[in-house]
This record gives structure tokens, sequence and C-alpha cells, in this order.
């Protein structure tokens, strides 16, 4: 499936698409929000195998708007403590060199899913041609 394109801004103001990562392995994750113990968990899994307050390597891309967290899949309906509520569903893509979903992960675990990714990544990535 060809993942949508997106067009957003990172933590420093540049501005990030999916076409300008063509001819790449690329790893796009969705967390509910910053600052909390899963998503900290998740996104510090990620830099611990492979900005600022967490020391990450990789670029946040902030999407206000949700039209790419929709475009994913990754925006529903949830519910948490009797209330229900619209919100980010944990989710990851990998997206292969031709831009193509070729893994998807829905309500990962976010301790050890980075884990999972590079399993992952390592077993389709000598797939050159995929």
């Amino acid at each position: 499936m060809k993942a949508p394109n997106f067009s957003l801004s990172d933590q420093n103001g540049k501005s990030h698409s999916l076409s300008g990562y063509k001819g790449k392995w690329i790893i796009i994750y969705f967390y509910p929000k910053d600052f909390t113990p899963g998503c900290t968990k998740e996104a510090c899994g990620f830099r611990d195998k492979g900005s600022e307050k967490y020391n990450l390597n990789f670029s946040l891309l902030s999407d206000p708007e949700h039209k790419v967290i929709e475009a994913y899949g990754a925006w529903a309906k949830k519910k948490f403590m009797g209330r229900e509520y619209y919100g980010i569903l944990r989710s990851t893509f990998i997206i292969n060199p031709k831009g193509e979903i070729v893994k998807e992960y829905k309500n990962v675990n976010p301790l050890i899913h980075s884990s999972e990714i590079l399993e992952d990544l390592t077993r389709l990535s000598p797939q050159k041609n995929s």
C-alpha cells in the first residue's frame, strides 16, 4: 500500500515530506502525548536502539491539525475512565524506499516496540527492491 504523503515541520522548524525520503527506509510513529511515561519510553527506546529534552537522535514532526495522523488511520475514538474522546492511537509504520507501507503496528507496547521494529526492519531491508 502506498504511504500517504505529508509535509510537516520538525522541532526546529525544518520541513519534512515523505517524498524527501524517497529511496530510503523510513519509520513513522504516532504517539498520544508528549512527556507521558509510555510515550517517553517509546521515544527513548527508538533512540537507544538506533530532541533536546530526551536527547533524541531523530526528528519529531508536529501535526496539530491531525491531517497526517488521520491519513495514516491513527486518529480514532478512545475511551479512558468512562469518557470517550478522539485522539491518537499509538501506531507505527515501516515504509520502504518506494514509499510503500510494508509493516503496520497498532496499539504497541512502548517498552518493547523498538526491538520489534529493529527485528522487522532487519528482516525487510535486505529486500532492496521490494
